[in-house]
């Protein structure tokens, strides 16, 4: 009886265990089908003659978004999508460096509120794009990076220039994805585009293999053997290939939506907008401090302009808000920022983070009630665990902020007094530039004076950008930005080299304004090459190099703290005749023509205004201008 019933268990077993191998099976040939794209192929078509390629779907994409310059340095990785944006009317704009391609993006995103692209090629290519996009991140700048890469299948097999890219970039970037199949190029693009401009804005990478982006015959050349193999094995890797290939452009042509995608921007509640009002009622000292993020999209600067007008507050400005008031806005406060703070009663942080720029927080009063408004919640609270607390913290978009804040309080006004201390204050600070600009200096020509002539000279139409450390920090106290939009330096960041790149958006976004680099000298070592590039794509920009033969920046505090000037030297170098020597034009500024500082900037600007990129290489000696400035 035990007998009978074990056979008749193992009977009923026998079925059961077979039905779920046949289902494992099946399951997984399924799982196999999916992945090697046959369900897909038999619902879409593979267009065995059309010679279209990869790049015209980028190109559609950028298109669409509205991009109007694409910066690179040429790769055979990326040419499909560099000549199918040129045919579809986007500027091409081809650097000597990778790092400038990426600083000109930067640029653009930056003064028009749109993402900056940049295409560079595989491996080497991409690594020299790394400094950029970290500086991308940092200061918050939506730049689309589209990288080379390998072919889908000799990824990890040992192909030229083939680097894990989306490991080097995924710390970065907001949004970094490889595209697999053409037909998925729309869709990651217009994802990474949305990415960039959502939240916190900032750097995006879409890496695009070399098969995804050339013709079908053309890949299939590369990679179907031209010969039938003999042999099943032979045949089996024959097969893969070829199914390969069909995966890769199998509805590659389709049409599809290539538009932006809807973009996600925090608003500040109700609720804390109306806290905030109330604290601000109550104010007798307030005091505002603006940042980048209050320049971005969808506020139009001449809106934000409006309601800070209306609002009253003093303000001090930085990053992108430099320049939002004009010049000699009785609003606007320049200097004397730390002891401003340490009076108000209450401080609106609008975009801006407590970092080393302001001491981490320790500029600001205990006894003072900070408001402070930013995209970004976890840069918003930045070492508030430590030397200062919000009275109340605001995630939204700063620029609406600013906005509902003004429409709350209803043109309430404050006393005069308090604007007119710090106006006082700066009158003084002002007059004490005044007297640093009449000494004498050991050799060659006093770079507070020079600086002074250039504020002078700026025209209303002029966008500034600044690289470099003493002779640039020196010029952020006295040259004036002429209107909102008009300033670019790195950012936080601090890097050396933006130069080049940056006056190359800024140039291509304002072709009527007159573009002014102002220069240090060893910063201007990274930018030089690239007067090649505005010679060749005549782009006219005006170079004001400080050359004082040395990184003084670091020399100042090196030498009195460790008694060596090791690697801080450079030379008086002749960076006009180096630039001429690229096709620009170069003029000199020594002690021999110290009384023609204005004339060189007008011929300057009139070498511009003829088509010409032009260096102007100003021989400085050294002051104590910056002694106690932040070099580490």
């Amino acid at each position: 009886m035990e007998n009978f019933a074990a056979t008749g268990s193992a009977r009923s077993f026998l079925p059961s265990f077979l039905l779920l191998a046949c289902g494992t099976l099946v399951a997984a040939l399924l799982g196999a089908a999916h992945r090697l794209g046959l369900f897909y192929q038999l619902m879409h078509k593979v267009d065995k003659e059309s010679v279209r390629h990869g790049g015209e779907n980028v190109a559609a994409v950028l298109k669409a978004h509205g991009v109007r310059f694409l910066f690179t340095l040429v790769g055979g990785h990326i040419s499909p999508l560099l000549v199918a944006s040129e045919k579809l009317g986007i500027r091409v704009v081809d650097t000597r460096h990778e790092v400038t391609a990426v600083f000109a993006a930067d640029a653009v995103a930056r003064l028009t509120g749109t993402v900056g692209v940049a295409a560079v090629t595989a491996g080497p290519g991409l690594t020299n794009t790394v400094t950029a996009m970290k500086n991308a991140q940092i200061a918050q700048s939506p730049v689309l990076l589209l990288g080379g890469a390998a072919g889908t299948l000799l990824q990890n097999r040992g192909a030229l220039q083939a680097i894990d890219q989306i490991s080097l970039f995924r710390p970065i970037c907001k949004f970094c994805a490889s595209v697999r199949r053409v037909r998925d190029i729309v869709p990651t693009l217009r994802a990474a585009m949305a990415a960039a401009q959502s939240g916190t804005p900032g750097p995006v990478f879409v890496e695009l293999p070399i098969d995804v982006l050339y013709p079908y015959f053309m890949v299939q050349k590369e990679m179907v053997p031209a010969k039938s193999p003999k042999g099943l094995i032979g045949r089996g890797v024959s097969w893969y290939l070829e199914n390969h290939l069909a995966n890769l452009f199998a509805g590659a042509w389709e049409p599809q939506p290539e538009g932006p995608l809807p973009l996600d921007i925090p608003q500040a509640s109700p609720q804390q907008v109306q806290r905030c009002v109330e604290i601000l009622s109550r104010a007798r000292r307030p005091l505002m401090v603006l940042g980048s993020q209050a320049l971005l999209p969808p506020t139009p600067p001449d809106r934000l302009r409006a309601a800070v007008e209306t609002l009253g507050v003093p303000c001090f400005l930085g990053g992108m808000a430099r320049g939002l008031l004009g010049r000699n806005h009785p609003l606007h406060i320049r200097q004397n920022r730390s002891s401003a703070l340490k009076k108000a009663d209450v401080v609106i942080l609008a975009g801006v983070v407590c970092d080393f720029r302001l001491s981490y927080g320790r500029v600001l009063s205990h006894s003072s009630k900070i408001i402070i408004v930013n995209r970004n919640w976890e840069e918003m609270l930045l070492n508030s665990d430590i030397f200062w607390k919000p009275q109340e913290a605001v995630q939204g978009d700063v620029g609406s902020f600013v906005l509902k804040l003004v429409e709350g309080l209803q043109g309430q006004t404050w006393a005069p007094d308090w604007a007119e201390e710090l106006q006082e204050a700066d009158r003084q600070k002002e007059q004490t530039f005044r007297e640093k600009a009449a000494m004498p200096v050991a050799q060659h020509l006093n770079p507070v004076q020079v600086l002074q002539l250039v504020e002078e000279t700026l025209p209303d139409n002029s966008v500034l950008v600044v690289d470099g450390g003493d002779f640039v920090g020196t010029a952020a106290h006295l040259v004036q930005p002429r209107g909102p939009l008009r300033w670019l330096d790195p950012g936080a960041f601090g890097t050396l080299g933006v130069g080049a790149g940056f006056a190359l958006g800024a140039k291509l976004c304002h072709p009527d304004a007159e573009v002014w680099c102002l220069f240090g000298d060893g910063a201007f070592g990274y930018s030089l090459i690239e007067f090649d590039t505005f010679v060749r794509h005549k782009i006219p920009v005006m170079a004001l190099v400080g050359n004082d033969a040395g990184w003084t920046q670091i020399s100042r505090e090196q030498v009195p703290c460790l008694g060596s000037n090791v690697a801080c030297g450079l030379a008086y170098t002749d960076y006009h005749k180096a630039a001429m020597g690229l096709g620009a034009q170069g003029l000199l500024l020594s002690r021999d023509n110290e009384d023609q500082v204005v004339k060189v900037l007008r011929d300057a600007q009139q070498q511009c205004r003829d088509g010409h990129p032009v260096v102007v290489n100003i021989l400085i000696g050294r002051t104590d201008f910056r002694d106690g400035s932040i070099a580490v």
